[in-house]
């Protein structure tokens, strides 16, 4: 069975990989589990309280499929956890590992983002950590996916929950259709 580990900290954007777990559990039958520092419940911007699935510290990368960093505001700030080590092993093991909003910062800080497309919330968003892809950042309002690296803005749940997918080897005609279903409200009129 697929598995996706989304990570969580205390203060995460509850609206930012809710389509990506509530689709690919409800309509492909993926394992989404939850993963925190520590494996300690977290409560999100929004209030909604997780107990998680597991300690980040303790997930496998050869027991997943993919592994998704939420956004939030704790990635930006001195103190966040470094999760480094377990986004590393992934890509190693071939997984898909995408960040969104401010998830993107820990992709950086690892050196996912130094030799492959990505975007992020802005141009300006990544460089203080110390990353040294600034050339192949990509200032658009919608996820990038190069190879099994996934990024995009806070503002774009739906093309990042596209692009996890896709690189599960999931796009067909029913996520054509649920990404327009959720897209819809964008279009030109």
């Amino acid at each position: 069975m697929t598995t996706i580990v989304t990570i969580l900290t205390d203060g995460y954007a509850d609206w930012e990989t809710a389509l990506l777990n509530a689709g690919a559990r409800e309509y492909y039958q993926i394992d989404t589990r939850f993963a925190t520092p520590g494996g300690k419940p977290v409560t999100s911007a929004g209030g909604l309280k997780v107990m998680p699935d597991m300690a980040v510290e303790d997930i496998d990368p050869n027991a997943i499929d993919a592994l998704v960093v939420n956004g939030g505001t704790i990635w930006s700030k001195p103190h966040a956890p470094d999760i480094s080590a377990t986004l590393i092993a992934a890509q190693a093991a071939g997984k898909t590992v995408a960040g969104i909003c401010d998830g993107t910062l820990t992709l950086a800080k690892a050196g996912l983002l130094d030799q492959v497309d990505h975007t992020s919330n802005s141009a300006d968003n990544l460089p203080p950590t110390g990353y040294k892809g600034a050339a192949r950042y990509k200032d658009q309002p919608n996820a990038v996916v190069d190879g099994k690296i996934v990024t995009a803005p806070g503002t774009a749940p739906v093309s990042f929950m596209s692009g996890i997918m896709e690189t599960l080897g999931l796009r067909d005609g029913n996520l054509d259709y649920y990404l327009g279903m959720y897209g819809a409200e964008h279009k030109v009129a």
